[in-house]
């Protein structure tokens, strides 16, 4: 196994890890904000508050884009056990 065979393994992998965190982080960070917007207009400082609409964000994010991720992941996975012959001969 070559290094720059490594390098692409390594570069795919990232880029695999980036598209599935990517909608969800999106997603957090947009509900974060709207949240933050509301409690500086109300002028309610609770920490906590921005947790539950935070988690039901992140459950619509998955359900909404949980095909593609897994078959993201899949066909990444899948990808990888194919090319174990070719790595190792």
């Amino acid at each position: 196994m070559s290094p720059e065979q490594v390098l692409s393994i390594g570069e795919q992998a990232l880029y695999v890890t980036v598209m599935l965190s990517a909608p969800l982080l999106l997603s957090a960070l947009a509900v974060g904000l709207v949240i933050s917007i509301i409690q500086a207009a109300t002028q309610i400082n609770e920490t906590t508050l921005a947790f539950i609409p935070k988690l039901i964000g992140l459950v619509a994010i998955v359900y909404v884009t949980g095909h593609w991720m897994l078959g993201l992941i899949v066909g990444y996975a899948r990808h990888l056990f194919e090319s174990i012959p070719s790595l190792i001969g």
